[in-house]
């Protein structure tokens, strides 16, 4: 079983006494609390373990640093007493701060110096006092945009693509609370954030500023498993921990994008390394059926772990799993590795890709009505040598390839929207290079394989085409 750890980013306060077991039974869970109490105690904050190995259940929040470290010391944790038991991950992700946890996790950096840039990137962004807040939106990302749009401010934006349906909207909190209106008037369900920082908009800049101006460097060590960036689209090379940090104030978090790309690697289990199901929460809404695993939110975190370890040996070794890593700008390489993945180091692009532009809003309409459709045979055949079965194998390749998943994963039945989260503009897309591989113009403009939406639906209209274009 081919394993990705997955570290919150920004979460509620954890519960008093959440690794009071961890704390008891592992060394390596007991040394990394030990370091980050010394790293907080240095600049003047109280110890971060002492709550979280106590049986109390009070928050005693004592400001956004203490937070943070909380975070982390849940993280790593958590980290820690999975490997210890034999789980070991192809690859680490960490959505927002939590890429800093994820770099620590790795060994790139030394706990010390990822709980300093902590606290660094909190003091920054508090004297920066930016009146602002998050909304997540029950949308897919091109909709959020679009709303966001609408009110035609900068530092207004998609801040989160999370999953098919939830994204995250960051910006000031007037123009905020007015998009929050108009996700109800058009009835998209939405929550606003309680974040102390909301971060990923233009707004950031000059925190991003003062982080690099101010924070102190790090050195970086060479680490033991891969870490994947959802705000570069990459993998983590050789890149100043200070630069990450700041450059992801700022940028987009294509979390959706970053899941999907490592299960059609080869990922099949997804391991929060937090206490609440909150980043597999995604996982599962993007990956229908995917294995996904919260060892604190369990009775017994321990044996949850152990029964993991077990599968994962039972599994056999990992498969050959291909990394994917930038190039130059629009290509990709992928590179076969054996699991865990050495460290493929290539030339990193001077700035992450220009998100896309913003499109307009359009306001949902009511659908025009779709004239039956006469169901064609399950398995139809054609004169010209085409049958249902080679039309499908076809279908889920070159699906596969555009939306980043294993051919075997789309099933004939899945909905395409629904179950799988193809947003109605790539369905249009796809529809089109169907339309060109099988030679059937007429096919682009059948609005009814788009609101039906599975592959079966598409294989037997192409397979139906073929036959009366063979019987001309």
């Amino acid at each position: 079983m081919d394993s990705v750890f997955v570290m919150p980013g920004t979460v509620a306060a954890p519960r008093g006494g959440i690794l009071r077991d961890p704390h008891s039974r592992y060394e390596t869970v007991r040394e990394a609390l030990s370091r980050i109490d010394k790293a907080a105690r240095d600049m003047g904050l109280p110890n971060i373990s002492t709550r979280l190995i106590e049986h109390n259940d009070t928050s005693d929040r004592r400001g956004p640093e203490v937070q943070y470290l909380e975070i982390f010391a849940v993280s790593i944790a958590t980290h820690h007493m999975l490997v210890a038991e034999g789980v070991e991950p192809v690859a680490i992700v960490g959505q927002s701060i939590g890429e800093l946890w994820a770099l620590a996790a790795a060994g790139h950096l030394s706990v010390e110096d990822a709980a300093r840039l902590a606290v660094a990137r909190s003091e920054v962004l508090t004297r920066q006092s930016w009146d602002g807040k998050m909304l997540a939106v029950g949308v897919d990302g091109r909709r959020a945009e679009s709303l966001a749009g609408l009110m035609d401010h900068p530092n207004l934006v998609l801040a989160c693509e999370n999953a098919p349906r939830q994204s995250v909207i960051s910006g000031p909190r007037q123009l905020i609370e007015q998009v929050e209106r108009v996700a109800d008037t058009f009835g998209w369900p939405s929550l606003p954030l309680d974040v102390p920082h909301p971060t990923h908009t233009p707004a950031m800049a000059q925190a991003a500023r003062d982080l690099r101006a101010t924070a102190p460097r790090v050195p970086y060590g060479t680490g033991r498993w891969r870490v994947c960036s959802p705000w570069m689209g990459r993998d983590v090379g050789d890149d100043d921990p200070v630069d990450l940090v700041a450059g992801a104030l700022t940028a987009r978090v294509r979390m959706l994008h970053t899941i999907r790309e490592l299960h059609a690697a080869g990922a099949d289990a997804f391991v929060e390394c937090g206490e609440w199901a909150v980043v597999t929460k995604f996982v599962e809404a993007s990956i229908p059926g995917v294995r996904c695993v919260v060892p604190l939110s369990e009775s017994d975190p321990v044996e949850a772990v152990r029964a993991l370890a077990a599968e994962s040996a039972d599994a056999g070794p990992s498969r050959p799993y291909a990394v994917r890593v930038p190039v130059q700008a629009g290509a990709v390489a992928t590179v076969p590795v054996t699991a865990p993945p050495t460290r493929v180091t290539v030339p990193a692009p001077t700035a992450p890709a220009p998100a896309p532009a913003p499109v307009s809003y359009v306001a949902p309409a009511t659908p025009a009505p779709v004239a039956p459709v006469v169901e064609a045979p399950t398995t139809p055949s054609v004169s010209d040598g085409l049958n249902y079965a080679s039309v499908l194998a076809e279908l889920q390749t070159l699906y596969g390839d555009f939306l980043g998943y294993p051919p075997d994963l789309l099933g004939e039945d899945d909905g395409l929207e629904s179950e799988l989260g193809v947003e109605s503009l790539k369905q249009v897309v796809l529809l089109g290079r169907v339309s060109d591989q099988f030679d059937l113009p007429d096919l682009r403009s059948n609005s009814s394989l788009l609101s039906v939406g599975t592959l079966r639906r598409i294989a037997e209209s192409v397979v139906a085409g073929r036959a009366e274009a063979a019987g001309r």
